[in-house]
């Protein structure tokens, strides 16, 4: 393949997924036995179990990749998505919503079980998202259904740590990592959560060793998990070491990121009150890469991230609800 200019700035390989959204109280988490404030995956009766307990809720297209293209694609980003779907309403849902985002998503949809996907998050008064995922369909992406010439024609291959777990789309990544690298593009990786660490860090850990990513997004646990260093400085310092560009999100600490021996930080931005923190890293990745794929400097790369994640964490969903280049535009 050759390294001809890139027709797309970010294409995303990422769980599809439909995110149902609740409120509940602190007891509520408790009495469910939940992991507060984590992702835990579940499988199929386990979903329906928990939907059943579910009170008023709130169906959006979800995904943490696709999430962030959602950003990016309101921030003037040319952008693709591969991810696997059922051939039912959920699907049928998840397809819609993204292209109409202006997506391109044409990966074929499966016809055999498991369902599309979902998510069932409950979120505390706090604004605490604690996620229960069944990964559904998602987690048999096959490496045929990529389609490589897509892929070798984004600057960007933005992969999800989240569908690691499953053996095979973590074949179909890998594979995609290869056509990318062919063709003379960058590789960025959302770590996702710590669990996804534990079970598959030593790959990751290779990966990067072996100079596979480009731009890492972590947030401050995962660096620790990635890392074995619960100490912020000495994580981040060895990590940046190897890799060209590391993004670490501290929450309301604001983030960091080294670039090629340039190192810059951002405050979080103000938010009146914090509603729902679903999407606030997938937003903050869009953010960043919406300034990265033009160019800017490594300061305001991160401003844009603190921006868009302050504008999802006011409302309930992991999408921005606002026009984020009038946004841009005001805050920068």
């Amino acid at each position: 393949m050759s390294n001809s200019a890139p027709t797309y700035d970010v294409i995303a390989i990422g769980n599809a997924i439909v995110d149902i959204i609740a409120a509940c109280s602190d007891d509520d988490i408790a009495a469910l036995g939940l992991n507060r404030g984590g992702m835990t995956l579940v499988d199929a009766d386990g979903a329906d179990t928990l939907y059943a307990a579910m009170g008023q809720a709130t169906e959006k297209s979800g995904g943490s990749a696709a999430n962030t293209l959602a950003g990016l694609a309101q921030l003037d980003t040319k952008c693709a998505f591969i991810g696997q779907v059922a051939n039912d309403q959920f699907g049928e849902v998840f397809a819609h919503d993204i292209r109409a985002a202006g997506i391109t998503f044409e990966t074929p949809m499966r016809d055999a079980e498991p369902p599309t996907g979902r998510c069932l998050i409950f979120v505390t008064p706090d604004g605490e998202r604690t996620m229960n995922t069944f990964l559904g369909a998602g987690q048999f992406l096959p490496a045929a259904a990529l389609d490589e010439d897509l892929i070798a024609s984004a600057a960007i291959l933005y992969l999800e740590g989240y569908l690691w777990d499953p053996e095979e789309p973590r074949r179909a990544m890998r594979r995609a990592i290869d056509v990318a690298r062919a063709a003379g593009r960058k590789v960025a990786f959302t770590a996702s959560e710590s669990f996804v660490i534990d079970r598959h860090g030593d790959d990751f850990r290779a990966m990067i060793d072996d100079g596979v990513i480009d731009i890492l997004f972590v947030n401050e646990s995962e660096l620790a998990t990635l890392t074995g260093e619960d100490d912020f400085e000495t994580g981040f310092t060895a990590l940046a070491a190897k890799v060209p560009v590391l993004v670490a999100t501290r929450s309301a600490d604001g983030a960091v990121a080294s670039a090629n021996g340039e190192r810059a930080s951002v405050e979080a931005e103000p938010v009146a009150k914090v509603i729902d923190t679903t999407g606030a890293g997938d937003q903050f990745a869009a953010g960043f890469l919406s300034g990265h794929a033009k160019g800017e400097p490594l300061e305001r790369c991160l401003k844009r991230g603190a921006i868009a994640a302050a504008e999802v964490i006011s409302h309930y969903g992991p999408r921005p609800e606002t026009d984020m280049m009038a946004l841009m535009a005001e805050k920068l």
